[in-house]
């Protein structure tokens, strides 16, 4: 169990992160052994440190989570920034599926909307092409839309504007992927934090160790609601 000395205590007090022992009550019983995590930097865990708050990575993070209530649960991160989704699916999705995952996260396309040319289209069939492939291999696969990171103050005002909808159409196309394909979907792209003047790294690209905090804890509690469902409760699914 994470404890105050671990975290520290200001991660324990923040409204958005995890109460002590929710992540023990929310994912005891998960059945999944063989977890791997593919996309860009988001996945890789970029991110500045921030006191108070547990330096890890939030799929780290998560993978310690599940751990804990799988010790046996084996875990890889194909993650890596500066990786567009077509090069997610090139370099990642073979060595994904070689793994034999029973659970795999995907994010990616964030790389993409800083790129000059933003083709959402293509962006979202390669997603599609990623999550369908690990579907059709038997895994469960959660997908994310992470927060909307131009509503941030810490961005001049022409970069908030010039990637709002970049970010608005790529949490669109994810979160149609995910219903279209039945994914665990983390939606994260309206969370209130996103307005937070304390949530960006230096390079005013990447969440800092507050907004990992704050996205494994939606995370963990996403997972929980889902084995929280009656057919997987009753062993249907």
């Amino acid at each position: 169990m994470r404890n105050e000395s671990e975290s520290g205590g200001t991660e324990l007090v923040d409204p958005y992160c995890l109460k002590e022992g929710e992540a023990d009550r929310l994912l005891a019983g998960h059945p999944w052994q063989r977890f791997v995590a593919l996309g860009d930097s988001v996945v890789e865990g970029l991110g500045d440190p921030v006191p108070g708050y547990l330096d890890r990575p939030w799929v780290d993070r998560l993978a310690a989570d599940l751990r804990r209530h799988g010790p046996d649960l084996v875990y890889r991160n194909l993650g890596r920034r500066n990786t567009r989704a077509a090069l997610v699916r090139s370099t990642q999705l073979d060595k994904a599926l070689a793994f034999g995952p029973d659970l795999a996260l995907v994010s990616c396309g964030g790389y993409d909307t800083l790129v000059a040319a933003f083709d959402e289209e293509r962006v979202a069939a390669e997603l599609r092409a990623v999550v369908a492939a690990l579907r059709e291999s038997g895994s469960t696969v959660i997908t994310v839309s992470m927060i909307d990171s131009s509503r941030s103050p810490q961005l001049p005002a022409g970069v908030r504007q010039r990637f709002a909808s970049r970010l608005r159409a790529l949490s669109d196309a994810t979160t149609e992927i995910a219903r279209d394909l039945g994914t665990l979907h983390i939606d994260l792209f309206d969370h209130p934090v996103g307005d937070a003047d304390n949530l960006l790294s230096a390079d005013g690209r990447h969440a800092n160790r507050r907004g990992h905090a704050i996205a494994a804890a939606e995370a963990v509690r996403a997972i929980g609601a889902y084995l929280a469902r009656p057919e997987l409760r009753n062993g249907a699914a």
